[in-house]
C-alpha cells in the first residue's frame, strides 16, 4: 500500500508537469472538466476556487474507538452478565494526502498507539462528498466489566483487566457520502479538503448516507473463557446502511478563517448481523477440582487452564438486528494563507446492533491535523 501511494504521488506530480507545458489529450481534458465542476452554480461572492488546482497535504491524525458488547446467560443455576469494551489507545498516524480540485486519496502510517492502519479515499464538489476510512486494528487488554455472582469480589479486578495472548483483531470500513441543499453558497469542500475558499459565512440543510462494516474477531482457544461468556460467539460481523438529515454551517469570522461544525442524526434501515458459534470445553473444565481450588495460585491457574481450554466451530447465523438510530457529528477550523493552508478537523460515528441477549456498539472518533500547499 505504501509503494502504490508513492508511485500514485509521483504519478500526480508528473500530471501536474504536463499539464503546466501545455500537453494535449484525455488528461488535461479531464482537468478542465474538475475546473469548471469545482464552480458551477455557485454563488463566487461565497465561494471561490484557488487559482492552483492542486492540494498536497501532510496529516497528523489521532484517533480512539471503542467497541462495547453486552450478553446475558447462566449456568449452574447463577446469572451472570458480560460487557466486554474494547478501547484502543489513543493512536497516532502521520501520513499524506494528494489531490485535485477535491479528488484524491490519502494514506497514513502508524508511530503509536493501537498499532493498526488507515486508509482514506475521497471526492467532494459543489453539492456533493464522498468519503471513505478503512481501519484494522489488535486489542489484547479488553475490560471485560463481568457481573456475576461466579466471581469474587477480588476477582472482578482480574477479569476487568484481562491480558490476552491472543488479541481480539477489529477491522472497520466508514464510507458516508452527501448531498448540500444550498451548495450555491455553501461549501463543505472548503472546510474538509480545502480544494475551495469560502468567503463569506453560509450554511446548509443536507442529506447523507453512510455504509458501516465491522469484524469483531477473537476465536482462539486462548480466549475460550471469552467466547463461552459471550455465550458462545466467537467472531460478529456487521453490515449497516443509514441515511440521516443534518445542518452543516461554514462561518468566517475574519478573512482567511473558517470554522466548520456539521451534525446529523443517523437512521440505520440495513442492519444486519452475522454471528459465528463456538463450542469450548469450559462447562467440562468446571468438573475439575482444580477450577474451584482456592489453594491454587493465579498463575497456577491460568497455566492449568489455557493449556487445556479450547473452541471448536459449530456453524454461523445471520440475523437482520431491526432499525436503530445513530450519528455524525464534525467540526473543521480552516487558516489559509496565500498558497499554503493550516487544518484542523474533528469527527465522532455511532453505531449499534442488536440480537436477542448481546447487543453492541461502536464509537470511532479521531481529530486531524494537517498542513497543505497547494500548487
Amino acid at each position: 500500500m505504501k509503494k502504490t501511494f508513492i508511485i500514485l504521488v509521483a504519478l500526480l506530480v508528473g500530471l501536474n508537469v504536463s499539464a503546466q507545458e501545455g500537453e494535449p489529450g484525455l488528461l488535461r481534458k479531464l482537468g478542465t472538466r474538475l475546473d469548471s465542476m469545482s464552480v458551477k452554480g455557485v454563488d463566487r461572492r461565497y465561494i471561490d476556487a484557488p487559482e492552483r488546482p492542486w492540494q498536497f497535504i501532510l496529516k497528523g491524525n489521532v484517533n480512539q474507538t471503542f467497541v462495547g458488547m453486552h450478553t446475558e446467560g447462566s449456568f449452574y443455576g447463577k446469572e451472570y452478565s458480560a460487557n466486554p469494551r474494547m478501547e484502543t489507545s489513543p493512536a497516532q498516524y502521520l501520513g499524506l494526502w494528494a489531490g485535485y480540485r477535491g479528488y484524491g486519496f490519502g494514506y497514513t502510517v502508524n508511530v503509536g498507539g493501537d498499532k493498526g492502519s488507515y486508509f482514506t479515499i475521497g471526492a467532494t464538489g459543489g453539492s456533493y462528498g464522498i468519503n471513505v476510512r478503512f481501519h484494522s486494528f489488535d486489542n489484547s487488554n479488553p475490560n471485560l466489566n463481568l457481573n456475576s455472582d461466579l466471581v469474587s469480589e477480588e476477582d472482578l479486578g482480574t477479569w476487568n483487566n484481562v491480558q490476552l495472548t491472543n488479541p481480539i483483531h477489529v477491522n472497520t470500513v466508514i464510507a458516508d457520502g452527501y448531498y448540500l441543499f444550498n451548495g450555491k453558497r455553501f461549501s463543505y469542500a472548503a472546510a474538509y479538503d480545502q480544494s475551495v475558499i469560502q468567503k463569506h459565512s453560509a450554511g446548509s440543510l443536507m442529506a447523507g448516507l453512510m455504509y458501516n462494516y465491522m469484524h469483531i474477531d477473537y476465536a482462539s482457544d486462548s480466549n475460550g473463557d471469552i467466547v463461552y461468556l459471550m455465550d458462545g460467539v466467537g467472531r460478529v460481523k456487521l453490515w449497516q446502511g443509514s441515511v440521516g438529515v443534518g445542518y452543516a454551517y461554514n462561518w468566517v469570522p475574519a478573512r482567511g478563517l473558517l470554522v466548520n461544525v456539521m451534525a446529523m442524526p443517523m437512521l440505520t434501515l440495513v442492519n444486519k448481523l452475522k454471528a459465528y458459534a463456538y463450542a469450548t470445553n469450559v462447562e467440562e473444565m468446571m468438573e475439575d477440582p482444580v477450577f474451584w481450588d482456592p489453594a491454587v495460585s493465579n498463575e497456577e491457574w491460568d497455566k492449568w487452564f489455557y493449556s487445556k481450554v479450547h473452541i471448536t466451530p459449530v456453524g454461523n447465523q445471520t440475523f437482520n438486528s431491526g432499525v436503530s438510530i445513530g450519528f455524525d457529528a464534525r467540526m473543521s477550523v480552516t487558516y489559509n494563507i496565500g498558497r499554503c493552508f493550516l487544518n484542523a478537523y474533528g469527527q465522532l460515528n455511532n453505531i449499534r446492533y442488536h440480537h436477542d441477549s448481546t447487543n453492541g456498539y461502536a464509537n470511532d472518533w479521531f481529530v486531524n491535523a494537517s498542513i497543505g500547499l497547494r500548487l
